[in-house]
């Protein structure tokens, strides 16, 4: 059994915008194809990229693979995307847009920035990480206690001792097993671990992954997803966004997202003026330190969609939402009525987006994934890899902060599109399509000079409830663009259930 993206990626990408345009548009900004791809695929006219400039860094994002075109390319579009809105509401010129990759390279790794009166949170438990197996390596993650819980019951392994003594029982069991079946023994049980995966040989770069990234190459037949799935839902009539001081300034958007990709995404839209609430489960804890580096701008609740209250009180709020963004398995909320057919259905003109870690076809679109397993088992470890064979991580989560940039430029668009025609719009990105992008898609720019750079300008500090914040600012950069977010985050799952 293959890892996702190691298959063939000869086939044609069959989009709405097609290649041709994305070609064009890769020709008005010169060298910087990814940024016209990343357009393209978003659906934005080529001419607008004519608006776009950069202020370079040396040192940022330095790996083998070209990560920091990634970077600004997304970060570019989702500046673009921004200003492209505020210009339709107010009917004047579209802002420039100049971004700094100084600015873009610390944003991608604001969770290592982040200090908490001074404390700096731990990114990775000592249970997730690279282990040897019998025949390779795996990747594990056990940093939520459900998980972790699940690793070690799938392997075996009591969790009782000291973390030390866990570690190094983990170490020994796995170096007994194949890799393969470490990745599969796991997954039943409900855990995560990945098999490290050769990368695939090398390809042309091309301009959207042509690779289904959620199917195994046996089961791959005419599956061609790309970058950014978008399909169009009408039956509403336009609703017009008055001119306004940011571009999604009254846009109320339910955030039903985790960990870092889709709430980096609803962080942004905060930033841009969106009433932004993030919905969770109170089942489902979710780590303080993630939500104080990505909940800045927003308000966070918990409701218990199972429970008859709750979801009353949830359909209240999708009744006057805009925009729903989702970062649960494809399917994962559909017995609660919230698969995209159905909410589109029910509340035409809506905006429906999702991200999920494997794509949405094949045997892997139902696993659970993080960046840091879709590095594994898409190849990127292994290019990574240090000269002892060691697999290697990128600079960043950049899957995770790429994909969170361009799901915030998905509905900036379609926000855009809505105000002439009305139209809803399902939106669908993955973190193994943006790796497949990065890994064949993507030319670098120009060589690393193996300088750094000072990421000191673009940190700040302020007070907020979880403490004195030290953090990120946000990367975006167009003519009037908002330097920093209007609020700290508050406490996970503090805030009231209704809109601002």
């Amino acid at each position: 059994m293959t890892h996702p993206i190691e298959a063939d990626t000869d086939a044609v990408t069959d989009t709405d915008a097609g290649t041709d345009a994305a070609s064009d548009a890769a020709s008005a900004t010169g060298s910087d194809a990814a940024t016209a791809h990343a357009w393209t695929a978003l659906g934005g006219a080529a001419e607008m990229l004519e608006e776009v400039s950069y202020l370079p860094a040396e040192g940022v994002l330095p790996a083998r693979l070209p990560v920091r075109e990634l970077a600004r390319a997304t970060v570019a579009a989702c500046s673009l995307a921004a200003a492209e809105l505020a210009a339709r509401r107010s009917g004047g010129p579209v802002p420039a847009v100049r971004v700094a990759e100084a600015a873009v390279a610390t944003a991608f790794v604001s969770e290592r920035h982040l200090r908490i009166d001074g404390r700096a949170p731990t990114s990775f438990a000592p249970l997730s990480g690279f282990w040897r197996a019998a025949d390779g390596w795996v990747r594990t993650h056990a940093n939520y206690p459900h998980h972790r819980a699940r690793l070690l019951a799938a392997l075996g392994i009591a969790d009782r001792g000291e973390e030390d003594v866990l570690v190094k029982r983990l170490a020994e069991e796995l170096a007994a097993r194949p890799a393969h079946g470490i990745q599969e023994t796991v997954y039943e049980a409900g855990g995560l671990a990945v098999a490290v995966a050769r990368p695939a040989p090398p390809a042309p770069p091309v301009p959207f992954p042509e690779v289904d990234p959620g199917a195994v190459a046996e089961t791959a037949t005419d599956a061609r997803p790309v970058l950014i799935e978008s399909r169009r839902s009408g039956g509403a009539a336009p609703r017009p966004l008055p001119p306004a001081p940011l571009p999604a300034s009254g846009v109320r958007i339910l955030d039903l997202t985790r960990v870092i990709a889709g709430p980096v995404a609803t962080r942004t839209l905060a930033l841009l003026g969106a009433d932004v609430l993030r919905v969770d489960s109170p089942h489902l804890p979710e780590d303080p330190d993630a939500h104080a580096d990505t909940g800045f701008g927003k308000r966070s609740t918990r409701l218990d969609l199972g429970d008859p209250r709750d979801r009353r009180t949830f359909e209240e709020l999708l009744s006057q939402a805009d925009a729903v963004v989702t970062g649960y398995r494809p399917g994962a909320l559909d017995r609660f009525g919230l698969a995209p057919d159905a909410l589109l259905e029910r509340r035409p003109g809506l905006v429906v987006a999702q991200v999920s870690a494997w794509g949405w076809s094949g045997p892997w679109a139902g696993r659970r994934g993080f960046d840091s397993l879709v590095q594994a088992a898409s190849g990127i470890a292994a290019l990574e890899a240090a000269p002892d064979g060691h697999p290697g991580v990128l600079p960043a989560q950049a899957l995770d902060h790429g994909t969170g940039y361009l799901l915030a430029a998905a509905v900036l668009r379609a926000l855009t599109e809505r105000q002439g025609t009305g139209d809803g719009r399902h939106l669908r990105l993955s973190l193994a399509a943006t790796a497949a992008w990065l890994m064949r898609g993507i030319t670098p720019v120009a060589p690393h000079t193996g300088e750094t750079y000072d990421p000191t300008p673009w940190l700040t500090e302020r007070p907020a409830p979880y403490g004195r914040l030290r953090y990120a600012l946000p990367p975006l950069g167009y003519a009037g663009s908002p330097r920093d977010w209007s609020a700290p985050p508050t406490p996970w799952g503090t805030d009231r259930p209704a809109w601002g």
